[in-house]
């Protein structure tokens, strides 16, 4: 794990809890993440995480304790964090959906050997988003595809709403 100078703007990939494994213990995610004020101890995502849940790119967090992998979220950026999962052909996979997905201002965050994870403005709208995401499982049937910022980490079903604080006046 890298760690951080004093000075603000500075990059490193720190943990991030991404689950709790059959022994009790935290499974850990590195996700890369800027400095944004050191006497504060906030952090922007640069990228959103396959794993940890409940976070994108660009979501503001506090770091609280880092041996402990623990943060408090500040602000979203109203980024969806997109996971695509593929067990064959994911190469061409995203050769297709790569280009789709940044026809509508969302990047690829992250590629694995199985997975896909994408950063895309909740603004895009989530019916557009699920019928190309969709549209992608259909053509490849070994393919899935969850959001991990958008439901209650707690329960997987509950929507959080974050995203109409975004369309309410301030």
């Amino acid at each position: 794990m890298n760690s951080f100078s004093d000075a603000s703007n500075a990059v490193a990939e720190l943990p991030f809890l991404a689950g709790i494994n059959s022994l009790g213990e935290p499974i850990l995610e590195s996700i890369e993440v800027e400095l944004l004020d050191a006497s504060t101890q906030e952090l922007r995502l640069l990228k959103s995480p396959l794993f940890a849940r409940n976070l994108a790119a660009g979501d503001t967090v506090k770091l609280i304790n880092i041996s402990t992998a623990e943060y408090e979220l500040l602000q979203r950026s109203g980024n969806l964090c997109i996971r695509v999962f593929c067990a064959y052909q994911l190469e061409k996979l995203a050769e297709q959906l790569t280009p789709e997905i940044e026809k509508l201002d969302g990047v690829l965050d992250r590629q694995t050997d199985r997975a896909l994870v994408y950063s895309i403005h909740y603004s895009i709208g989530f019916q557009t988003i699920e019928n190309l995401l969709n549209q992608a499982c259909e053509a490849y049937p070994d393919t899935v595809w969850y959001y991990g910022n958008v439901y209650d980490p707690e329960d997987g079903s509950t929507p959080l709403g974050w995203w109409l604080d975004f369309n309410s006046p301030e």
